[in-house]
């Protein structure tokens, strides 16, 4: 006669397990932490350490993932808790930042503006919010080469280095008073690119052995170099880049399916 297993339920399932993983989720809580001081610093006016803040979310979001992979301690609940946490850090504290720092003050252009200001900031925390739910359902099914859409923690840097940039040393000679037209559009445009359909390259399959070119050593090396001299500006300009990646990198399969079906129907004609 087999022996009845006390933790499972009448039904025949098995009890969630009572305890969870201390390393990976510790992680994930300081970067939960980082969006939330940089909301806090934010309403007290202090937008550069707001912005620096969402970027140290972003290095702790990337490496509770590593950490659970490298300890095998990935579990469900630390997915679950990495989305929610993702959600502060790069939906509602970005959105919140730009919200304070510059989209509210288009309210002294009048009613409609002052609306259009809090309007695109809702916009970009409900895209982010939409974006990692299906980020959730597409877990094991979609290729880990491309994200469907800006991933959440790349349209918080764009946002942030481009705050960080302004308020550092200005932008081609802009301030953030001449910044309370262009911030909306940063804003929408980063929020519906989350959601869009436009593939970007997720460099999880990156590098694909132990050994690389040559030449990713020196260029690694000017990168920090550059990070070291002016941090801001580099960082926005490798965000920019990373964000038109996508769209050029979708229109160049568009045309590369385009040729395949032309060659095909010629090729067809032909017999």
């Amino acid at each position: 006669m087999p022996l009845i297993d006390m933790d499972e339920t009448s039904t025949g399932a098995r009890k969630p397990p009572r305890g969870i993983y201390l390393l990976p989720n510790l992680f994930t809580t300081a970067a939960m932490f980082a969006g939330f001081y940089a909301i806090v610093a934010s309403i007290g006016g202090r937008y550069t350490e707001a912005a620096v803040a969402v970027f140290v979310a972003g290095i702790l979001d990337g490496l509770d993932g590593r950490v659970a992979r490298l300890t095998g301690t990935q579990s469900e609940f630390g997915v679950q808790y990495d989305s929610l946490s993702d959600l502060v850090s790069f939906g509602l504290a970005p959105a919140l930042v730009m919200y304070t720092w510059s989209l509210s003050a288009l309210k002294a252009y009048g009613s409609g503006w002052g609306k259009l200001g809090w309007a695109a900031a809702f916009i970009y925390a409900a895209c982010a919010a939409l974006r990692l739910a299906r980020f959730n359902t597409q877990v094991g099914v979609a290729d880990k080469r491309y994200f469907q859409g800006l991933a959440s923690p790349a349209a918080a840097g764009l946002c942030m280095s481009f705050v960080w940039a302004i308020e550092a040393k200005g932008l081609f000679g802009f301030n953030a008073s001449d910044m309370d037209f262009v911030t909306p559009v940063i804003a929408i445009v980063a929020g519906l690119l989350m959601v869009s359909r436009v593939r970007y390259f997720s460099f999880k399959a990156w590098p694909k052995s132990d050994r690389v070119p040559f030449i990713w050593i020196p260029a690694a090396m000017l990168i920090l170099v550059a990070l070291a001299v002016d941090p801001p500006r580099v960082l926005f300009g490798i965000a920019v880049l990373y964000v038109l990646s996508g769209p050029a990198m979708t229109l160049w399969g568009l045309r590369q399916k385009r040729s395949l079906r032309a060659q095909r129907g010629t090729g067809k004609g032909d017999e």
